[in-house]
């Protein structure tokens, strides 16, 4: 295969530059077009400077639907509510798209006025898209062309999660998700919660019982999922730690080597998710694009404790868009990644 034409709209945040430092790393993906409509004209180096290496001559461009034309892969990284309004065009133009917005990741459209506060805007098109957690696809993204990738979040509560519903281990009712996520999780734009001021030698809850990731982590769960989602913002750059309790399905109790040896199976062949004994830290996979996973049953309380730690930019976006890009092109999925993260 040649090299494959791509174009970031949304280049300028952080999902975005990460998209650039991983595109440059891979054999296959020429970034062509990266938009930014606030920088537009502004040279990437100069907001980055860490890709200066790669990309010192590139410059941000306004968004221009017509630039689309003929490119082998679109990666959209948006606000809410932005893609959907453009994709009917968007798909005509291009070879392939990968969107990590969450305007195609719910397959019921009733559900966005509820989580999102307003109706979806293009609920003909939910059906298109395959959801884009490939280690729980199924194959389902091999040759596909409309792919709604996960986030980070979803990613660490589900990869930690469904194998053991799957596998009728644990109980789909009743499941605990208590998540934090470093400040980048919040995107680039400043606010007041992720100010250092503010983010600096603090750690809070949010989103309280009505996080708009809830219904999305369900739905990756599996049928008739129910969880109590809540996230809390860490004073740390990167990362996403998933903490999850949930209870045995009906039957004998399982053990702590049983529900490990259920997640090693399933994750058998997949190059990203790494099971151990260890508790996972965030740091272990800072820069990577691989899920530390472990899991304990207490038969004192009755409880099975999952975690799950991954870097959000990486496996939590960036990483698991070209991880589906990958897959979609017909190509090894760890290609242009790694599963070594960087420390200290």
């Amino acid at each position: 295969m040649g090299k494959v034409r791509v174009g970031v709209v949304g280049a300028s945040g952080y999902a975005g530059a990460e998209l650039l430092r991983l595109c440059a790393a891979h054999p296959q993906l020429d970034v062509v077009y990266a938009t930014a409509d606030s920088y537009a004209g502004t040279a990437v180096a100069n907001l980055y400077p860490s890709l200066a290496g790669a990309y010192a001559d590139a410059v941000f461009e306004p968004y221009a639907l017509d630039r689309l034309e003929g490119l082998d892969v679109v990666f959209l990284a948006l606000p809410h509510g932005e893609s959907q309004r453009s994709m009917a065009e968007i798909r005509k133009r291009v070879g392939a798209v990968v969107d990590l917005g969450a305007d195609f990741r719910l397959k019921d459209p009733s559900l966005y006025p509820t989580w999102y506060g307003e109706e979806h805007s293009a609920p003909q098109l939910l059906g298109d898209f395959v959801y884009g957690i490939p280690e729980l696809a199924g194959g389902a993204l091999a040759g596909a062309t409309l792919v709604a990738a996960a986030g980070c979040y979803v990613t660490a509560a589900s990869l930690a999660l469904a194998p053991l519903v799957r596998a009728e281990l644990l109980a789909p009712t009743g499941i605990v998700v208590d998540a934090a996520s470093g400040v980048s999780g919040a995107g680039r734009a400043p606010s007041h919660t992720t100010h250092y001021g503010t983010a600096n030698e603090d750690f809070v809850a949010y989103g309280l019982v009505s996080h708009r990731h809830t219904p999305e982590i369900e739905q990756a769960v599996g049928p008739g999922a129910q969880v109590l989602f809540t996230p809390h913002l860490a004073p740390m750059t990167r990362g996403v730690l998933a903490t999850c309790y949930a209870r045995p399905a009906a039957g004998a109790p399982p053990t702590t080597a049983a529900i490990l040896d259920a997640l090693r199976s399933f994750y058998a062949d997949a190059p990203f998710v790494i099971v151990d004994e260890r508790s996972p830290s965030t740091k272990s996979t800072f820069g990577s694009n691989a899920c530390h996973i472990t899991a304990r049953y207490d038969d004192r309380t009755g409880w099975v404790l999952v975690l799950a730690a991954l870097d959000n930019l990486v496996k939590g976006a960036s990483g698991q868009m070209i991880q589906c890009a990958n897959l979609m092109l017909g190509l090894p999925e760890a290609t242009g990644l790694t599963n070594v993260g960087i420390y200290p």
